[in-house]
C-alpha cells in the first residue's frame, strides 16, 4: 500500500502550532490577566484554584494569575524571567483580583471548557489548554478535509494557511478566547456549505461540525457570534435553491443563527453595539462634524487593521514587534493568492465576497465611531482576523467551470515565502520572551533568561516549528494545487457539473444565471482538472 504524505499533515500542523504554544509564557496573550482568572474561576469556588471574597466583583486566584498585568507586558526588553518568583508560589498562594469574567462580560462556554484542564501547576495547565485549542482547529479541519469534495478543500486549507501567519498562529496557540473565534471562522461557513451539498451520514456529520463551530465562536466572544451569522449568510448565498430539500435543510442554519443570537445577548459585550467599547473618554455625540470625521477617518485607516493581521502590529500585549519583512511577505502571499482567486467568479460568489468585505470594513468602523475613538485605539487586528480568514476562503471558492491558475514557480514561491515568514515570526516571538528584544543573537539557546522547565531547548522548538510548518505547506500544495486528480464538482464536456456518487444535488438556480452552484449531470465522462490549473 502506497504511503500518502497527506496523512502526516495533521501531525505536522499540531507540531507547528505547539511550537508557537511553547514560544510564549503564561500571560503572554492580550488581556490574559483577565482571561486566565476567568478560566480558573469558571467552576466556582475550588480550593487553591478560586475563592469568592466579600466583593462579588472580585475573586482570589493563584498569585501567578492575580496581577493586573504580567511583569513583562509592554516592556519589550524585559524577558519573562520576572515571572519566576511569583510562579514559585504555585497554586497555594491566592491573591485578590478584579480582573475576570465575574460579571458576565464574555460568554461563558470558553472559560468553562478550559477550566476542565486546570491542574495543580499553572504552567502545565496553560500549555494543556493551548494544546486543546490546537487540537480543535486541526481536528475539525482534518475531518472537513476528508468529508468535503476535492474542489472545496483548497479554500478550506489555504484560506487558513495564508491568513494565520503570524497573528493567527500566535492566537490559536494561546489562552485567548480569540482562538475559538479563529477556529469558527475557518470551519463554520464551509462545513455548512458541505452540509447543503451532501446527503446521508456525510450531511449529518457536516451539520454537527457546523453546529460545533457556531458554539465555539459564539461561546467565546460576542463579536464572534456576529461573525457566525455572517458565515451562515455566506453558506446560504452560495447554496440557496428553491428546491424543497434545500428549504428543509435550511432549518439548521436558522437554528445556528438563533444559537449565536442567544450567546451574543447573554454577554455584556453586546452593549458595545449600542455604546461602544467602555473605558474611553466620550466626545460630544451631538456634534455632527465629529461623527462624520470619526467615520471617514476610521474608514480610510481601517486597512491598517487588516495589515496588522499579517504583522504590521506587534503581537502579545502589543509589545512583540515583527520585522517589516514579515508583514510585507505575508501580506504579499495573501494578496497574490486572493487576486488569483478572483479569476473564478459568479454572481453568488460576488455577493458573498461583497458581504464579507463589507463586514470587514463596516463592523470595525461602526465600533470605533460608537466608541468615539480613532485607529489604533480600542479595536485591534485580532478582532477582525476571523473575517480576514473568511474572506480568503470565499475568494478561493471555485465557482462555475473556472479554475485558479498558478504556475509551478508561483506555488513554490508561495510555499517558500510563507515558510520563511513563519520561521522569522516564531524566532522573534521566542526571542522577545527568552531574553527580551534587546538581544539579537540568532541562537535562542544563548543567554536564556526564561524557558519552560518541561520543554526541549528553545532552538530545538524553533527548528521543529519552522520545518514542520514548511513541510505542511509542501504537502498541502502537492495535494490541493499540484495533484492531477479530478474534481468531484467539475465541468463535463456538456457543460454541466458532476457530483460524487450519493451526493445530493443542491438544486437549480435562476435560469440562465451562472450562480456557481454545482449542477447534477446526466451520464458522461468528466474531463479531469486539478484544483489549480498551471500556466505553461
Amino acid at each position: 500500500m502506497k504511503f500518502k504524505a497527506m496523512r502526516l499533515a495533521p501531525l505536522l500542523a499540531i507540531i507547528a502550532l505547539m511550537c508557537w504554544a511553547l514560544a510564549s509564557p503564561v500571560g503572554s496573550s492580550p488581556d490574559d490577566d483577565f482571561h486566565l482568572p476567568s478560566i480558573w474561576c469558571a467552576a466556582g469556588n475550588k480550593v487553591n484554584q478560586c475563592q469568592a471574597v466579600a466583593d462579588q466583583s472580585q475573586r482570589a486566584v493563584p498569585k501567578t494569575l492575580g496581577k493586573e498585568r504580567p511583569c513583562f507586558a509592554r516592556i519589550a526588553i524585559r524577558s519573562a524571567a520576572c515571572q519566576e518568583a511569583s510562579s514559585a508560589a504555585g497554586q497555594d498562594h491566592l491573591v485578590t483580583t478584579t480582573r475576570g469574567n465575574f460579571q458576565g462580560l464574555y460568554p461563558s462556554p470558553y472559560y468553562q471548557t478550559m477550566n476542565l484542564f486546570v491542574g495543580p501547576s499553572v504552567e502545565l495547565s496553560v500549555v494543556l489548554m493551548r494544546l486543546v485549542n490546537i487540537l480543535l482547529l486541526v481536528g475539525l479541519t482534518t475531518v472537513l478535509y476528508v468529508l468535503l469534495p476535492v474542489s472545496r478543500r483548497l479554500p478550506l486549507v489555504w484560506g487558513l494557511a495564508i491568513s494565520l501567519v503570524p497573528l493567527g498562529m500566535f492566537l490559536v496557540a494561546s489562552n485567548n478566547p480569540s482562538a475559538w473565534a479563529v477556529i469558527s471562522a475557518g470551519t463554520l461557513w464551509i462545513s455548512l456549505v458541505g452540509y447543503f451539498e451532501s446527503s446521508g451520514a456525510k450531511k449529518a456529520v457536516l451539520g454537527i461540525i457546523a453546529a460545533l463551530s457556531t458554539v465555539l465562536g459564539a461561546g467565546a466572544r460576542a463579536d464572534a457570534a456576529i461573525y457566525a451569522v455572517v458565515a451562515v449568510v455566506v453558506a446560504v448565498l452560495l447554496t440557496a435553491s428553491r428546491d424543497r430539500r434545500w428549504v428543509i435543510s435550511a432549518l439548521l442554519p436558522i437554528g445556528l443563527v438563533i444559537t449565536a443570537a442567544v450567546f451574543y445577548l447573554s454577554a455584556q459585550q453586546s452593549s458595545v453595539g449600542a455604546s461602544g467599547i467602555p473605558g474611553y473618554p466620550d466626545g460630544d455625540p451631538t456634534h455632527p462634524l465629529q461623527w462624520r470625521y470619526l467615520f471617514f477617518t476610521n474608514l480610510l485607516n481601517v486597512p491598517s487593521l487588516w495589515a496588522g493581521v499579517f504583522g504590521s502590529w506587534p503581537l502579545g500585549w502589543l509589545d512583540t514587534v515583527m520585522p517589516a519583512a514579515v508583514c510585507v511577505a505575508s501580506l504579499g502571499c495573501f494578496a497574490a493568492l486572493v487576486f488569483t482567486g478572483l479569476a473564478s467568479m459568479s454572481i453568488r460568489k460576488l455577493l458573498v465576497v461583497v458581504t464579507v468585505l463589507g463586514a470587514l470594513v463596516l463592523i470595525p468602523v461602526y465600533v470605533l465611531v460608537q466608541s468615539r475613538v480613532f485607529i489604533p485605539v480600542a479595536v485591534q487586528p485580532r478582532y477582525i482576523l476571523p473575517l480576514v480568514i473568511m474572506l480568503a476562503g470565499v475568494i478561493l471558492w471555485q465557482a462555475g467551470g473556472a479554475r485558479l491558475r498558478l504556475s509551478k514557480g508561483q506555488v513554490i514561491t508561495l510555499v517558500s515565502t510563507l515558510s520563511v515568514v513563519n520561521a522569522i515570526a516564531l524566532h522573534f516571538n521566542m526571542r522577545r520572551y527568552i531574553t527580551g528584544s534587546d538581544v539579537t543573537d540568532i541562537n535562542l539557546n544563548t543567554a536564556v533568561e526564561w524557558w519552560w522547565n518541561f520543554s526541549a531547548p528553545p532552538m530545538t522548538v524553533w527548528v521543529a516549528g519552522s520545518f514542520s510548518f514548511a513541510a505542511l505547506l509542501v504537502i498541502l500544495a502537492k495535494e490541493t494545487m499540484l495533484a492531477p486528480a479530478a474534481l468531484p464538482h467539475q465541468e463535463t464536456s456538456s457543460g454541466c457539473m458532476s457530483r460524487d456518487p450519493g451526493e445530493a444535488d443542491p438544486g437549480l438556480g435562476p435560469a440562465g444565471v451562472d450562480d456557481g452552484v454545482s449542477r447534477a449531470c446526466g451520464p458522461g465522462p468528466a474531463e479531469p482538472r486539478a484544483g489549480i490549473q498551471f500556466l505553461t
